[in-house]
């Protein structure tokens, strides 16, 4: 790579949050593992997304895109392939993204300047599962992808005269809109659905039904009887082309995605994916009474 070159490019940082307790609770060699693999992943959708790593510096990766829109959905699909894999010892391994578009210089493989600081400084205040860029990186973004972005705050740059603006991307919906930038040549859609199966009744969520409510409350679309459960326990949304169930209990919810070992969720999120049970408010081998049972299916349209 030619020394001393300057162009515009989108830097993006991608940090694996909360190594040091991985390394506490799972010992060195399988939380090196965890990551190493969590690393893999960053990597190769770096470069499914048109981008270059730079550099790893431990548990991190420093990225560069030739735009805004090839970072912005490169830190939306590592959120959703990260997120989606199955804890280890009941840990989930997260990360954080931030990235910036601005000039960088380029010189013996490596980048510097203004964009590089910013982006690191993004990802700083990131939190895990978290995506933060800049107002000016925003405004580059199709009106599509803007509006899977909120406003957060001002906040002062080291170095920088003025504050910067600064936005969350909220990839749970965005990453269904930036693969729409790319793929609305196919003529032939599958639109996904979920199927739930509570005591013998079914149950839809897709476009035309977006969310479900389960609890004890009358009120809630699925009534689960089970005492354990809160009168309003979870809610299940469809975001875009995924499927979202968020605890809202005292007790938790427990999800057995078929062939893996069971997760237990209190007052968070996680995608659902392929098929499994759901128990509300106690695991479901200590008591398979009453759960629900759970598929993502397909239609085809041409």
């Amino acid at each position: 790579m030619p020394n001393n070159i300057q162009h515009d490019k989108a830097v993006l940082f991608a940090d694996v949050s909360g190594s040091t307790r991985l390394y506490e609770v799972l010992g060195d060699a399988r939380a090196f593992a965890a990551i190493d693999g969590c690393l893999d992943i960053l990597r190769r959708l770096t470069a499914v997304h048109s981008g270059l790593v730079v550099k790893t510096i431990g548990d991190e990766i420093m990225a560069v895109f030739p735009n805004a829109v090839s970072a912005a959905q490169a830190a939306c699909e590592m959120q959703m392939v990260v997120s989606a894999k199955p804890p280890i010892d009941n840990i989930r391994v997260a990360i954080r993204i931030g990235f910036h578009f601005g000039p960088v210089l380029t010189s013996d493989g490596d980048v510097f300047g203004d964009t590089v600081n910013i982006a690191a400084r993004m990802t700083e205040i990131a939190q895990a599962q978290q995506i933060i860029t800049t107002d000016a990186t925003v405004a580059m973004l199709p009106p599509i992808m803007r509006t899977s972005t909120r406003t957060l705050n001002n906040m002062s740059v080291k170095g920088k005269a003025e504050d910067i603006h600064i936005l969350e991307v909220i990839w749970h919906e965005s990453a269904e809109l930036t693969m729409m930038v790319s793929n609305t040549h196919n003529a032939k859609t599958a639109e996904p659905f979920l199927q739930l199966i509570h005591q013998g009744t079914e149950f839809i969520v897709d476009a035309a039904h977006p969310s479900i409510t389960i609890g004890r409350d009358e009120k809630a679309d699925i009534v689960i009887e089970d005492r354990r459960a809160s009168r309003m326990h979870a809610k299940i949304e469809r975001r875009r082309d995924k499927f979202m169930l968020a605890d809202l209990s005292s007790n938790g919810s427990y999800v057995i995605i078929k062939g893996e070992t069971e997760i237990q969720l209190r007052r968070e999120e996680m995608v659902l994916r392929e098929n499994g049970t759901i128990s509300l408010g106690h695991p479901y081998n200590k008591d398979p009474t009453e759960f629900i049972e759970f598929s993502i299916q397909t239609k085809q349209y041409l």
